[in-house]
């Protein structure tokens, strides 16, 4: 579906509207209306920030589109991003057993020295910090159960 903008003086006045229900109201498409191409919100890359919620309207190529501001994170906001996510992961219960876990820059994540083994239905594989490394689970019982990783055994809940 086409989408056009009304235009004034080179300026966009609200917002656009679909071809159709323009015709619909005025029997053809205004001539102070142009040709107006929707651009979504783009996927944010780990340090990126979005600087509105919504587009500004621009002419570019010779037509209206949605312009997103995105900007790279600040060193201090960078450092505020990754602090936060290490302190997360640092307070979970039983942060011990993921101690040999490091901090990854790139996805700002903490990840295992060992990648986990491709899964295999009906097994549940944990990390088992005593082994670092990768570690069949018993089976978990019915009911309220949490695993507790030091005793390495499902406890009620």
């Amino acid at each position: 579906m086409n989408l056009f903008i009304k235009t004034e003086n080179g300026q966009t006045k609200n917002h656009p509207a679909f071809e159709d229900n323009l015709i619909q109201a005025f029997g053809e498409v205004p001539s102070h209306w142009e040709a107006f191409i929707r651009v979504e919100r783009p996927a944010l890359g780990v340090y990126d920030v979005l600087e509105s919620n919504e587009p500004t309207y621009e002419k570019v190529d010779g037509f209206w589109t949605d312009v997103w501001s995105v900007r790279e994170m600040t060193a201090e906001e960078k450092a505020a991003k990754q602090q936060a996510v290490i302190t997360a992961f640092n307070s979970r219960e039983q942060a011990e057993n993921w101690s040999a876990w490091v901090f990854d820059e790139a996805t700002c994540s903490m990840v295992p020295p060992i990648p986990r083994p491709e899964p295999v239905e009906g097994v549940l594989v944990f990390w088992c910090g005593a082994d670092n490394n990768w570690k069949e689970a018993p089976a978990r019982p019915e009911g309220q159960y949490k695993f507790d990783f030091l005793a390495w055994a499902w406890i009620a809940a």
